[in-house]
């Protein structure tokens, strides 16, 4: 693949959609892990036909999961090497961030991949690491969160300094295959990471209350949970679709004096907005204490 340099700014924040491309044509996939998301990739790609399945290579150190994926037609081995050997396009690192610096030993004691695009979806770990351990390789780090195993994930990414547009449009291409994916800044990887990351827990948290009220007020709990969850989910995809704030949203179901109303001034004399936001703050606080960052450069450049 050919490389298509373009100047870059540290600070910028771009949203990837603005740079729509024709897709890329990729032949290989690697993954070094394949855990729950990165299963989850797989499929993607196979099912919005990008790759097919027999041009996907993973590795992992447990059986059952090759097995699994053997299945379904991957090349799946216990040898990150033998990943390497086969993707020659692109080799996602979708492992614990404990053993990152041995996945990519490993990626640069192949030469058949030496072109290969290296995407890192490991918490934590910094384009600079990446880029230490991954002398003169073109890099990308990416923050998806959970729900990429049923294709809605909301994902964040940064490129390295060797990356180009055509990079970018691979990264869109994979990650687009599983759900919303934007490129951003490096910095405000840790604020995906509190908000996308870890936000498909508070959701679930805030269905289960709303299910528990449901329950108090006569619903059956399968029920109670069902209709909550569909409510969350019809409400999201109110926000995604007509492209409006979801401050108006909110309005237009809010009648003077009625039950919508009612129920918001019980939500707001609770806190609700105060502890969803300090519970991103805390997430992302987390995530930069993780990432290496010092308290005093969190608390005086990031105002957390």
């Amino acid at each position: 693949m050919g490389v298509d340099k373009r100047p870059r700014s540290s600070d910028d924040e771009i949203d990837g959609s603005s740079r729509q491309q024709k897709r890329p044509h990729v032949t290989s996939v690697g993954f070094i892990g394949s855990g729950m998301m990165a299963t989850a990739i797989m499929d993607a790609l196979v099912e919005k036909g990008i790759v097919k399945s027999e041009s996907i290579a993973c590795s992992d150190v447990w059986e059952a999961v090759l097995g699994k994926a053997r299945g379904k037609g991957y090349f799946a081995t216990l040898s990150n090497h033998e990943v390497c050997e086969r993707a020659r396009d692109v080799i996602i690192i979708a492992v614990k961030p404990n053993v990152v610096q041995d996945a990519c030993n490993d990626i640069m004691q192949v030469q058949e991949s030496s072109d290969a695009l290296i995407i890192s979806v490991a918490a934590g770990v910094t384009l600079a690491t990446l880029e230490q351990l991954l002398p003169g390789r073109r890099v990308v780090r990416l923050m998806p969160n959970t729900c990429c195993v049923v294709g809605e994930a909301a994902s964040g990414y940064a490129l390295g300094a060797l990356a180009n547009n055509q990079d970018c449009a691979i990264v869109q291409t994979i990650f687009g295959s599983c759900g919303l994916v934007r490129e951003l800044s490096e910095f405000l990887l840790n604020a995906v990471t509190g908000l996308s990351g870890s936000g498909p827990a508070f959701v679930f948290e805030f269905i289960e209350a709303m299910a528990d009220g449901g329950v108090r007020c006569g619903l059956p709990r399968g029920e109670a949970i069902m209709l909550a969850a569909q409510t969350v989910k019809g409400a999201a995809e109110m926000v995604l679709t007509q492209k409006v704030h979801p401050a108006e949203l909110k309005d237009r179901v809010t009648s003077p004096g009625g039950t919508t109303i009612a129920g918001c001034d019980e939500l707001e004399k609770g806190g609700m907005r105060s502890a969803v936001i300090n519970a991103v703050k805390a997430a992302t606080r987390r995530s930069m204490q993780l990432g290496g960052t010092s308290e005093a450069e969190i608390v005086n450049k990031y105002g957390l």
